[in-house]
């Protein structure tokens, strides 16, 4: 009886040895789901000395087995600020951003489809300082220029296949010329009127309302507005469009005047409305940020740039009830984006701004005393979005007579002039016909 006690006694004490030299091993292996059995490790032996140590540590109270072991403090899973390549989308367009700033002008639908004009001022660009074009992928009405295969029933009812940007692209990467696919992006009278209920309603009427030019709009409160817009983006960053500039980013104009007067979905933003006049309207500033925070996240495995256009107004007019009114916070959207470009067409400033009786009759002064400005606010701002504003290459004769001037070359280069006196070398012109002035020097000495 004591011969068999004692030979259980050494069999435990054996056991209590191998545990205790394996005790790592075996953990990491049930950690892993490896399956192999103790029967297939080693025999593990000691020496005298390190049982003494180990005898020594005891005593001290010191028996961690993991001496010398480091714990990191880094966090374990950190966001990288870029995607590794081999988790983009890899177009098969190779157009580089521009080593001297994009300096670009914007080509209607009518332009593109036109081979004469838009081989001719592919050519003109070519032989100039221009290097950048901004074309219509979804355009002012909600038409989806492009055809490309969708599971989304609603954008295939939008899609009028007008323009074959792949060969387009193609032209423009043998000039490396650099795309940007402007995607109207709330104003769209095909979805609102295909989906009544992602619009706004006159509570009068209960017809789609609409703005003094007929333009219907999408509600920026809902995430299905956002899909549908994205879902678009991304073919356009799929075809070879290396950056997506989101324009009518935005609430109507005057929103917060009438919006009382309309019935819609707040969605989650409803826990944003409040009563207090220096809060109005900031569940409008928020769903604008949120959405450019959700383009950014689902864009960035196609590695382009995205930018947004806003009112030049909104830079200088801080917390403004009319700002707050269409949602455009440009703080709050300078963050969220690589590019901001301000609209700052002189014609479209009202008399006095800056100090100036009729701004469009200073082409120059205006654009550096609204640049200047920017450039106070755009230093709050800690993401290092590039400023990239939109001139005026249009003369505005819609305007009473002696408040406009007439705008051709001497105007244009007024306006690149004063943003280069400023360290800014970007620009976009606008003009609506894609008739531009000739012949104009897109960098012109100081």
């Amino acid at each position: 009886m004591t011969l068999k006690i004692l030979k259980r006694c050494l069999l435990l004490l054996g056991a209590m040895a191998i545990i205790v030299g394996c005790d790592t091993l075996l953990s990491s292996q049930n950690n892993s789901d490896n399956s192999e059995s103790t029967e297939s490790l080693s025999e593990v032996t000691y020496s005298p000395e390190e049982l003494k140590e180990f005898q020594d540590r005891v005593q001290k109270n010191a028996v961690n087995r993991y001496k010398d072991l480091q714990i990191p403090t880094d966090p374990l899973l950190v966001k990288p600020d870029s995607l590794p390549a081999d988790l983009l989308y890899v177009s098969q367009i190779d157009i580089p951003y521009p080593v001297d700033g994009v300096k670009g002008i914007y080509l209607t639908e009518s332009n593109v489809s036109n081979p004469e004009y838009f081989d001719e001022i592919i050519n003109y660009i070519d032989q100039t300082e221009l290097n950048a074009v901004v074309l219509n992928f979804k355009d002012d009405w909600g038409n989806i220029l492009q055809s490309f295969e969708t599971d989304n029933p609603n954008i295939e009812a939008n899609i009028t296949a007008t323009v074959d940007y792949h060969k387009i692209l193609e032209k423009l990467a043998s000039k490396q010329i650099y795309p940007i696919a402007r995607i109207v992006t709330f104003k769209d009278s095909r979805l609102a009127e295909l989906r009544p209920d992602l619009s706004f309603h006159d509570i009068s009427t209960g017809e789609i309302w609409s703005d003094g030019g007929g333009s219907k709009f999408i509600n920026p409160f809902l995430q299905e507005t956002w899909d549908y817009i994205i879902s678009i983006a991304e073919e356009a960053a799929k075809l070879g469009f290396k950056e997506i500039q989101f324009d009518y980013i935005r609430f109507p104009e005057g929103f917060h005047v009438f919006s009382q007067d309309l019935e819609y979905e707040l969605g989650e933003y409803a826990a944003y409305v409040s009563e207090d006049p220096e809060l109005e309207g900031q569940e409008r500033t928020q769903a604008i940020a949120d959405f450019l925070d959700y383009a950014r996240e689902k864009l960035a495995p196609y590695d382009v740039e995205i930018s947004a256009d806003v009112f030049g107004y909104t830079a200088v007019a801080g917390n403004a009830p009319d700002v707050r009114g269409i949602g455009q916070d440009f703080k709050l959207m300078a963050e969220r984006v690589d590019v901001v470009s301000s609209m700052i067409y002189p014609s479209h400033w009202s008399e006095g701004f800056f100090g100036f009786d009729y701004p469009d009759l200073y082409p120059y002064d205006f654009t550096k005393a609204y640049m200047q400005e920017e450039a106070n606010v755009l230093a709050e701002v800690v993401n290092p979005v590039k400023t990239r504003p939109w001139l005026q290459d249009f003369t505005a004769d819609y305007l009473p007579e002696g408040t406009y001037m007439y705008y051709g070359p001497q105007e244009v280069e007024d306006q690149i002039r004063a943003l280069k006196e400023l360290g800014v070398h970007e620009f976009l012109l606008w003009n609506a016909a894609g008739d531009y002035s000739r012949p104009v020097n897109y960098d012109p000495p100081l």
